[in-house]
């Protein structure tokens, strides 16, 4: 590798009005090198990232010490006109969030055609074929189609793509990726860090890859850097960082995440690490078979039978209407007391089964019984009384909390709807009951929901959810959103309220080493039908089907 730093970041401190959230941090990045930098929310490195780029808020942030050079040239000191000469062709972004970085009333094509004419010297025809070329490079299924397309009309890995050939277009010396892959398919993950590799390998570009997920950056980057509350705490190659990592929270990181081979009872959490604090109880095999024995003695709480949703799409203005089936015939129990893990890529039906269970989106034909009643004959009075007993949790909890009310009243509500407790004054106590169960406190009674961090509002989301005392909670998506030692959190508080309450789960995700953990039996979707459905570590260990295999080969592993 070329040893010769074309980025250098020298004791770089950036504030925010009063406040400084990075503090005098030093990296370099060499010419053909892939660096990493990992960290959680707010540890600082997408702050840093943006700061190379100029793309910091100019009102309320600013550089108070240090240098950015690159290629010699100090960015700090650069205006923002000759910033525009460097931006998009000598260093470019790849955003965490392709939907919102995209023009949602420009076709795709358009979006990098406007790049190639604005930073190149070619005209539109050759700009044309160069975008097509382009998204050739990174692998797009009919780059014609894609050039006509709207966002919209394309999928999440694609739009994803689609992003990467503009980042690529003017071939930058230096590219930026930030979270590229997080709210993708593991599979699709896997293919876009492939994609990435290829494309450094063949262009010899620089790139710095940001994730807050260590496994991820051993399967593409040469170096790492770990930020942690706007320090860098460790710093080194990728192998050093993973097998002799020296910082409590490089430990964490690394820890934290459900393992795929033993099962603790409980997940290290970053407080753990910092604290020297960590359980070591494992679940056994044997531990797993008694209590299974137990679960799968007693009648199913859920049954669903031969279960179809059905979804009719228009083509064009008079054309016939064609149908697609979205569930397929499903049919499987559920126990008392047990998590079933449901997995797929987008788009398998996973959350259209959830969906159809819940009552919120009506099945097309089948049966779904509930303590032995076909739940999807019920009247409106019927179904809201189901309500009570069927609940979930949400993946965005933000979205899904009133941003006007305060949390401690969003708790109590569901309460009122179903006329438990009679009196404001009891439902306020058991509300503060239940923030303190899942390990929040009084004071957070009257705050609003942007008062919160992400992982606050999801407990204050699962608060809510279990307010109700339900018997099935279907947890779509419920982690995916959070950083890993938040998520190691949920995920201990998820399993402590399962026992305490005898709690029932559905737990839905794309990320299987967390359904693995999570997980009596796995039910695996593939386009809308039953891929395999069994013990989950019978699965893990021997999968049948080559849709699972390639599944749990995607995984990222860490070293």
């Amino acid at each position: 590798m070329n040893n010769h730093p074309i980025l250098k970041v020298e004791n770089l401190s950036i504030a925010f009005g009063e406040h400084e959230v990075i503090h005098g941090i030093s990296y370099h990045l060499n010419k053909n090198e892939i660096l990493g930098i990992v960290g959680e929310s707010g540890s600082g490195k997408s702050v840093s990232s943006l700061a190379i780029l100029g793309l910091l808020p100019k009102n309320i942030s600013k550089i108070t010490s240090g240098s950015i050079a690159f290629l010699g040239k100090d960015l700090a000191t650069l205006s923002n006109k000759e910033f525009q000469k460097i931006r998009g062709k000598k260093i470019a972004m790849i955003f965490q969030e392709p939907m919102s970085s995209l023009n949602p009333s420009m076709t795709c094509g358009a979006q990098v055609l406007e790049i190639l004419l604005n930073h190149t010297r070619i005209n539109k025809k050759e700009g044309i074929s160069e975008t097509i070329l382009l998204f050739e490079k990174v692998k797009l299924p009919n780059p014609e189609r894609v050039f006509n397309a709207y966002p919209h009309e394309i999928s999440g890995g694609q739009k994803q793509r689609v992003m990467i050939a503009m980042a690529i277009a003017c071939k930058p010396d230096v590219l930026i990726a930030d979270e590229p892959t997080t709210a993708l398919d593991v599979t699709v993950q896997k293919e876009i860090i492939e994609l990435l590799k290829e494309l450094q390998s063949i262009t010899k570009m620089s790139i710095v890859f940001i994730t807050h997920d260590l496994a991820l950056i051993s399967e593409i980057a040469d170096s790492v850097l770990v930020m942690y509350k706007g320090h860098i705490v460790e710093q080194g190659s990728v192998s050093t960082i993973f097998k002799t990592p020296k910082h409590n929270y490089t430990k964490a990181l690394i820890n934290s995440r459900p393992s795929l081979n033993t099962r603790l009872k409980t997940l290290p959490t970053i407080q753990n690490f910092l604290e020297d604090d960590i359980k070591t109880e494992v679940i056994t095999k044997e531990n797993r078979q008694t209590r299974h024995k137990e679960l799968y003695n007693g009648t199913p709480l859920l049954e669903v039978v031969n279960i179809e949703k059905e979804y009719l799409s228009k083509s064009g203005l008079f054309g016939k209407p064609t149908s697609f089936k979205a569930v397929n015939n499903l049919s499987f129990k559920l126990f008392e007391g047990e998590t079933l893990g449901l997995v797929g890529e987008s788009g398998c039906g996973k959350s259209t089964l959830g969906n159809a269970i819940l009552q919120l989106d009506k099945a097309t034909a089948g049966k779904i019984l509930y303590q032995g009643v076909d739940i999807t004959k019920l009247s409106k009075t019927e179904t809201r009384k189901l309500r009570k007993d069927i609940q979930i949790i949400f993946q965005d909890p933000y979205s899904s909390l009133n941003p006007r009310i305060p949390i401690g009243q969003a708790i109590m509500e569901p309460m009122k709807v179903h006329g438990l407790y009679q009196t404001d004054s009891n439902r306020k106590e058991k509300a503060i009951g239940l923030l303190e169960q899942v390990g929040l406190s009084e004071e957070h009674f009257n705050r609003y929901p942007h008062e919160f961090s992400g992982g606050q509002r999801q407990r204050v989301g699962i608060a809510r959810t279990i307010a109700l005392n339900p018997k099935l909670i279907v947890c779509d998506e419920s982690v995916s959103a959070l950083d890993i030692s938040v998520q190691a959190q949920v995920l201990n508080l998820l399993n402590e309220l399962k026992n305490s309450f005898k709690f029932t789960y559905i737990f839905i995700s794309h990320d299987l080493a967390v359904v693995k953990y999570m997980s009596d039996q796995l039910l695996v979707m593939n386009k809308g039908q039953i891929e395999e459905l069994d013990d989950a570590d019978t699965i893990y260990n021997h999968p049948k089907k080559a849709y699972t295999k390639k599944l749990i080969d995607a995984i990222p592993k860490g070293l």
